[in-house]
């Protein structure tokens, strides 16, 4: 069969990496190694950024975007339209992250072709799509020109309920549920390695090999529920006094953090190493995971920290309990209670064979249910099936 040729959009890639970013980036990866024809298209948020890049082997165009508030936005989106304009011939599909500025331009483009233009919906609640619709300026307009794009995806089934909630039409929204790439295992082994690597990479990285590592990876953002974490992490520390906390990636909320850990005079036990590119030595390292979150689709770093192995200690909102079975595979706290949190951190930490065993669970589940083959695979039928429509 004939490959497929797309134009995957996203207006934040490589190096602003979040989850929904990573998603964007291994899909594009895995589509790739099935043998078709993929671009990303994204913004150039620094004039310095050079503008055509090849990102784990996908080759990336980057928009002219400047760092001025609504001029950088305006500018960015006359940009792509241009872009998409010159260069519509050479994709059967385009495919556009979050149900944004991005979005409204490649609708707007295609909206008399027969070029399917399919939008993926990131993230439910306050931090999601359809609720910043509701806050953004011109967001009900983004709105109504989003529900006349081919096809939206939603990546959770909180997500899906979002868009038909938001009078999307039912027929046009279709679950595609997150997948990841499963790698080898974390064992004693791979986490020394793991940590003499980074330690190599960035000396403030470097941990004794009997510190017991903490990790969180994701946006920076006030929905991650990071402060409670911080608070609570003085908790930690009086069962387990060599414990760290790396909460990796960048965000809003990077400046009020880094002034609470200051003020709780924890610098040298919570750290901020920025974002990664690539987060598998971030993932071996560790001892557990971590995340928060208010609100959670189906988290792509939680299913990346499942997929190695790690025990999982998540908050206890629906897209979490979608993927984690509490005492099965990972634990759930409640929101409202973060010294529960802190609880089931030092249990994992001091209990490491139960850890181990939640662990083992969570990785046969990711397996199971969420490999990124799998996932690839469902948007290619997906995509075949929109353009047999089209036809």
């Amino acid at each position: 069969m004939k490959p497929l040729r797309l134009a995957l959009i996203t207006r934040r890639y490589w190096p602003l990496m979040g989850g929904a970013e990573g998603a964007m980036a291994n899909l594009a990866c895995q589509l790739q190694e099935m043998g078709h024809h993929v671009e990303i298209v994204t913004a150039q948020w620094h004039p310095a950024w050079p503008r055509q890049i090849v990102h784990q082997g996908v080759p990336v165009t980057r928009i002219p975007n400047p760092p001025i508030r609504a001029w950088g936005t305006l500018r960015y989106m006359m940009s792509l339209g241009r872009w998409l304009r010159q260069h519509q011939g050479r994709f059967d599909v385009v495919y556009v992250s979050m149900l944004k500025h991005s979005a409204t331009v490649a609708v707007t483009r295609f909206k008399n072709s027969p070029l399917p233009v399919v939008l993926r919906a990131e993230g439910p609640g306050e931090s999601g799509d359809c609720h910043w619709q509701t806050v953004a300026n011109f967001g009900m307009r983004i709105r109504r020109v989003c529900q006349e794009s081919t096809a939206v995806v939603a990546t959770s089934r909180e997500i899906e309920q979002e868009l038909l909630d938001a009078q999307y039409d039912r027929d046009k929204v279709h679950f595609i549920a997150n997948g990841v790439r499963v790698g080898a295992v974390a064992t004693p082994e791979s986490r020394l390695l793991a940590r003499e690597n980074l330690a190599a990479a960035n000396p403030a990285l470097a941990l004794p090999e009997s510190a017991p590592l903490v990790l969180f990876t994701g946006r920076l953002h006030p929905g991650k529920g990071l402060l409670k974490l911080v608070k609570t992490w003085p908790n930690v520390l009086a069962r387990v006094p060599n414990a760290r906390l790396y909460l990796v990636g960048e965000g809003p909320q990077e400046g009020e953090l880094r002034g609470m850990i200051s003020a709780l005079g924890l610098q040298s036990r919570i750290i901020l190493p920025g974002v990664f590119d690539n987060v598998e030595d971030l993932l071996h390292a560790a001892n557990a995971f971590v995340l928060p979150s208010h609100f959670e689709g189906m988290s792509y770093s939680l299913m990346e920290a499942m997929s190695v192995g790690l025990p999982v200690i998540v908050s206890d909102i629906p897209g979490n309990r979608g993927i984690i079975e509490h005492g099965v595979t990972g634990t759930l706290f409640p929101l409202e209670n973060p010294q529960v949190m802190a609880d089931q951190i030092i249990h994992a930490l001091v209990q490491p064979r139960q850890a181990e065993l939640l662990g083992q669970a969570a990785r046969e589940a990711v397996v199971a249910r969420h490999s990124l083959q799998a996932n690839a695979q469902q948007h290619v039928d997906f995509f075949r099936e929109l353009l047999e429509r089209q036809r």
